[in-house]
């Protein structure tokens, strides 16, 4: 008796929209490295066996050969040569040819006289670097050097950043989106900047007068309200404590000398306030606004020295104080402490080293309340300015990190941000059993006289989509890139140094978009500036 044999023939028709630059592509990842879904730490059997078994096909190579197909046809077109036509030759052709390299001859032209000035500048600076001015300043207006240092590197690459990244960024529609917003994310984020400042900078213009007055009254409160009364206050009995008033009118007149000084220079520089608000407001109009955020923060760091040297002399005798009654505490329990090692051995100690070391203890312990009561204070004036010296870094960074380019683009076409693929199955049905009627073989010949052959076949029809990132899946990841987790690190360093009289830090050191700064000649310089623009023209 026969057998019948059977071979499955499966057919899957997959239907796509053509992947196009500017329009759609696939991408099986996030562009960016963000976890859409949190991974439970223990995974069913099932989900590591499926991950040992070897996949049917390769779907990266699947999903580059879809991005790669009608983007390499436009890549040939484009070095095969365009086709001749009369229209390129046309009145209309060649006036908007004239037109765009008079403009990159015209952009080319303001550029370089900006890279001359530049590179004067940073010269003449880098041969004052020894001077004492110069190593002041670059201290007290840290923060304004390095974003002025940013903002004119930014201008500075413009031309580089608009160089062909040749044909590999051409090849593949995913390769070329994401070489487009790498080349378009500085003049992006320095557009918005420009746009910002200019809004900053109108709005300040239009009211300095009440701006210069509203911070002289701001400044004269805090001084007068605040540090004054706070400072006599703590002379007294604060809260009802009772306090040494000897260390106590010591300390106080000390804050209150250095808070009268610094008052007195500020009453000299209030008369020409007016002009460092203009100032200002000009700086932001024509850099942006990370520039006159920069220099508000190095001028509040500036008004308020008095503030921290006080509390820096304050912590440094609290700290002291605390160091000497925990020696003088091991002391009493026969330790000591081994810096070598970094830790506690055992010692005997003499008769006179502990009549000394209690001689000693009882006034510290007893000074402590008033020095507390102080360092109390200035802590928490000190803190308030260095939230405020973090909450500005932090807007700067923002600013600088956050991609405007892909938030815009997201708006108009979210097509242009992928995020994984998944199939719509349209229809799936099976053909009925048919013989061969045409066998060549020999194998096919045997076969057949033992049984019937016949065939099964299956087909498969389904549309292939995308799903997409949201805008928050599109930031998070640069403002996360900025911070890293920094915050953690900053609070338990400013606790920490609360507690032992350490120097509070005033900045949470966020990454900035740093450019190694650019020497070449002129006219190299030159050559790149209208080639970057026709480059452009070109494609």
């Amino acid at each position: 008796m026969g057998k019948w044999c059977f071979h499955v023939i499966s057919t899957y028709l997959i239907f796509y929209e053509t992947p196009a630059y500017g329009a759609h592509h696939f991408s099986l990842h996030p562009w960016n490295s963000f976890d859409q879904v949190n991974a439970p730490e223990r995974k069913p059997k099932w989900v590591d066996e499926l991950h040992q078994k070897q996949p049917l096909l390769d779907l990266d190579t699947v999903i580059l050969a879809i991005n790669s197909s009608a983007a390499a046809d436009k890549v040939f077109e484009t070095c095969m040569g365009p086709k001749k036509s009369t229209v390129c030759f046309s009145t209309v052709y060649m006036f908007l040819a004239f037109t765009w390299q008079l403009f990159a001859v015209s952009v080319a032209s303001l550029s370089m006289l900006f890279y001359v000035i530049v590179q004067f500048l940073y010269r003449l600076l880098k041969y004052a670097s020894d001077s004492w001015v110069y190593i002041i300043s670059v201290k007290v207006f840290s923060s304004s050097r390095i974003n002025i240092r940013i903002r004119c590197s930014q201008i500075l690459y413009w031309p580089i950043f608009l160089q062909d990244n040749g044909t590999r960024s051409l090849s593949s529609v995913e390769y070329a989106e994401k070489a487009a917003l790498h080349k378009h994310s500085m003049w992006s984020s320095l557009a918005v900047d420009v746009l910002l400042g200019n809004l900053f900078g109108l709005a300040l213009l239009y009211h300095a007068e009440s701006a210069c007055m509203w911070v002289q009254k701001f400044a004269s409160d805090i001084t007068n309200e605040l540090l004054r009364s706070g400072c006599v206050w703590l002379m007294g009995v604060p809260a009802g404590f009772k306090l040494n008033t000897e260390l106590a009118g010591v300390l106080g007149m000390i804050s209150l000398t250095a808070i009268q000084i610094w008052s007195t220079i500020w009453i000299f520089l209030g008369f020409h306030f007016i002009y460092f608000i203009r100032g200002l407001a000009i700086s932001g109009i024509i850099f942006g606004v990370t520039i006159p955020a920069a220099l508000i923060k190095d001028l509040i760091a500036l008004a308020t020295l008095h503030v921290s040297t006080l509390h820096w002399l304050i912590s440094l005798l609290y700290s002291t104080q605390i160091q000497a009654l925990a020696a003088l505490w091991r002391l009493f329990g026969g330790r000591k402490w081994n810096p070598l090692r970094q830790r506690l051995d055992s010692y005997d100690y003499t008769v006179k080293q502990h009549i000394v070391g209690s001689l000693l203890f009882t006034p510290l312990l007893l000074l402590l309340p008033t020095t507390s009561v102080f360092y109390i204070f200035f802590t928490i004036m000190n803190t308030t300015i260095s939230l405020i010296y973090i909450l500005i870094e932090i807007t700067i960074s923002v600013i600088h990190a956050t991609p405007y380019i892909k938030i815009f683009l997201w708006l108009v076409m979210p097509k242009r941000f992928p995020s994984g693929i998944w199939f719509e199955i349209v229809s799936v049905w099976s053909d009925c059993i048919y013989s061969h009627e045409d066998i060549s073989s020999p194998a096919d010949k045997l076969q057949s006289e033992k049984g019937l052959t016949g065939e099964r076949a299956s087909v498969v029809v389904s549309f292939l989509h995308s799903n997409f990132l949201t805008v928050g899946q599109i930031v998070m990841p640069h403002y996360n890139k900025i911070l890293s987790g920094k915050p953690r690190t900053l609070v338990a360093t400013a606790a920490y140094g609360v507690l032992t009289g350490r120097r509070i830090p005033s900045t949470i050191g966020t990454d900035l978009p740093i450019f190694p700064w650019m020497l070449i000649s002129y006219k190299e310089y030159w050559r790149l500036c209208p080639d970057s623009i026709l480059a452009c023209y070109r494609r």
